[in-house]
């Protein structure tokens, strides 16, 4: 999914979109001259969060021409890319069109308008050969996400693998030097949501000896998985703010013409052995023969200028930009422009953050999101009858930094567009109990987005801070977004010394534990504090001054109503349908309204010139 925040304030992933193409035309180059393959892949989310996608007609109408501009070897789709069908033809009819069979789709299909029939929308697979030689199979699957609209089929994997053509792909009579799989899917089979497994052994079975490399997504974290002894995974981070680096050298191949060892660079040394006590992969660990050749390195990358320099060009002194990414970042600027993004509405007085403060605690988002509801969420008629207005915490997608508030900022924070709806005079004592009864029930998984609370960062033995990730645009100039890694075959950095940012006083950010144990991170970083958030929360409006209201207005999001509370209501005692539930205020008033709302009316003391923190971490 993508998102931005204010990645001024953000300094550790305050690169732009062409900042990325420089990089990755620097590193392309790097590898030419050193004889080496660079593969670039992406593992789909390219809408939502993010001003430059969202307040466009249709959403991605801008952002997508600007994404393009990256040169990748292999793409999939994303869930973001299915919800709505208008998004899911635009990707169809333009975007895969763009990459051809690069674009690959292995499990998901589409309606032809021309032909009434499905088909897919990209690729089913890709069989190629590098620029060295290298024969590659790659497939691209996304999880079996349903929440899609009628137009598209997401075809599911325990499906999938039993098909003719995917069986005869994983059997395909030219040499295989190697599978890719690649796809918006957790790239731990452990987690509830991640299909890879399934993947993995219905490839390893048919295919003992072939080395496999996934490439993985959705659950926003750093990730490095050891399948078997020939067989690895990669997950990147969230929006943009984690470039995956994975290497691999050794494959056996008789048609590599590249260079097997290139001096100056590191050059990976890892075997493909599990080093930390990290969650099994709940993979099935089919044998392979004989003692592997197979070294690995993986690395994750910050996503800001200083890094993308250091590893492109060896320093921050030499010219780092290539005119095509100066364009890129101009076509920001212009688009941002046009959709008045920078446009203000008031100066957020401090960082207010999802996960690293308790609960309502000072600094925590969700007790800034108390009080702007009750002060915004207001049907003028009714504004004198006691109120209980319940949102989940899931429509708060990232944390809220001290400095100025945006119309980009407010789709950074919260992207969607959830209605208020309520049942007018319902006793208290059962309106009361409803706040309790959906925090003790499961997690209400969004028709946008759900991904991140289906599991816990602690699952992995990983310290995660949840901080800007997955977009690309940044207050001015700066366009982000779910990037997926890099592969790099034969060597790990380009450069002579990969962890070189040391300091006595470390930046807050990523400290990650994976299979390869806690040297991924590119910069080390001082860990951000975790704590676990409710489902749900509750403000209170217009209530009595002294004792408590016989009946309240029970104000809730149109997303939760008749799904869930509803039947909550129904479990503390109260007798209600679809039929007893209205609008509380217009429906264009929404989750994506009341924060610019709250803003416009309480925090204009600075404004224009709003002092800026320097983001979570820092200020919290």
């Amino acid at each position: 999914m993508l998102k931005s925040l204010s990645f001024a304030t953000e300094q550790n992933y305050g690169a732009d979109w062409g900042d990325y193409v420089s990089f990755t035309r620097h590193m392309k180059h790097k590898a030419g001259n050193l004889g080496v393959d660079l593969l670039l892949i992406d593992t789909g989310d390219l809408h939502d969060g993010n001003g430059l996608s969202d307040a466009s007609t249709p959403n991605g109408a801008i952002s997508n021409l600007i994404f393009e501009n990256v040169d990748y070897d292999l793409l999939s789709i994303g869930n973001h890319e299915l919800y709505v069908s208008e998004i899911a033809y635009e990707t169809f009819n333009q975007f895969s069109k763009v990459y051809g069979d690069r674009y690959v789709t292995s499990n998901v299909q589409i309606i032809n308008p021309a032909t009434g029939q499905f088909e897919y929308i990209g690729s089913k697979y890709r069989y190629f050969t590098t620029d060295h030689g290298l024969r590659i199979m790659a497939f691209g699957v996304l999880f079996d996400f349903t929440g899609n609209s009628n137009v598209s089929k997401v075809i599911k994997t325990r499906d999938l693998v039993k098909q003719s053509w995917f069986l005869d792909a994983v059997k395909y009579p030219q040499p295989i030097d190697l599978f890719l799989v690649i796809g918006h899917n957790p790239i731990r089979p452990s987690v509830s949501s991640s299909t890879f497994g399934t993947l993995y052994n219905t490839i390893r079975g048919l295919r003992p000896n072939i080395p496999i490399q996934t490439f993985g997504g959705h659950t926003h974290i750093r990730d490095f998985v050891v399948y078997d002894t020939i067989s690895t995974g990669l997950e990147s981070g969230r929006y943009c703010e984690t470039l995956g680096w994975a290497s691999m050298s050794g494959i056996n191949s008789s048609t590599f013409r590249g260079n097997q060892k290139p001096r100056g660079v590191p050059n990976p040394s890892q075997k493909a052995i599990k080093v930390s006590n990290t969650t099994s992969t709940g993979a099935t660990q089919n044998s392979t023969s004989g003692p592997s050749s197979l070294v690995y390195s993986r690395r994750y990358l910050d996503w800001n200028r200083l890094t993308f320099s250091y590893h492109a060009v060896g320093s921050q002194d030499h010219t780092f930009d290539y005119h095509s990414g100066q364009r890129v970042t101009n076509e920001i600027t212009q688009a941002r422009k046009q959709l008045n993004l920078t446009a203000l509405y008031g100066c957020a007085p401090e960082t207010y953050c999802q996960s690293c403060k308790p609960f309502l605690a000072d600094g925590n988002i969700f007790s800034l999101v108390q009080t702007a509801l009750a002060a915004t969420v207001i049907n003028e008629s009714r504004a004198d009858i006691p109120r209980l207005i319940i949102v989940n915490t899931g429509h708060i997608r990232f944390d809220l930094v001290k400095g100025p508030f945006t119309f980009d900022d407010s789709f950074i924070v919260s992207p969607f567009d959830d209605a208020f709806e309520f049942i007018p005079n319902v006793p208290y004592n059962i309106a009361s109990q409803v706040l309790g009864i959906l925090n003790a029930g499961a997690f209400q998984k969004r028709s946008v987005d759900s991904e991140i609370r289906d599991l816990d960062t602690r699952d992995f033995n990983f310290n995660t801070p949840l901080i800007p990730i997955d977009a690309c645009t940044a207050p001015d100039d700066q366009m982000k977004k779910a990037s997926g890694p890099i592969l790099h075959r034969r060597t790990e950095h380009l450069t002579r010394n990969p962890l070189h940012r040391r300091a006595p006083a470390l930046n807050p950010g990523y400290v990650t534990t994976d299979d390869f144990g806690t040297n991924g991170d590119d910069t080390p970083h001082s860990a951000i504090p975790f704590y676990p958030q409710p489902n749900d929360l509750q403000a209170n409006a217009s209530f009595p001054a002294s004792g408590l209201p016989e009946t309240v207005d029970l104000v809730f999001l149109d997303f939760i109503g008749a799904n869930y509370v509803i039947p909550a209501l129904a479990k503390a005692g109260g007798n209600y349908t679809q039929q007893d539930i209205s609008y509380y205020v217009d429906k264009e008033f929404t989750t994506n309204s009341y924060l610019p709302a709250y803003a416009k009316q309480y925090w204009q003391a600075n404004v224009p010139s709003c002092p800026v923190g320097r983001g979570v971490g820092y200020d919290s």
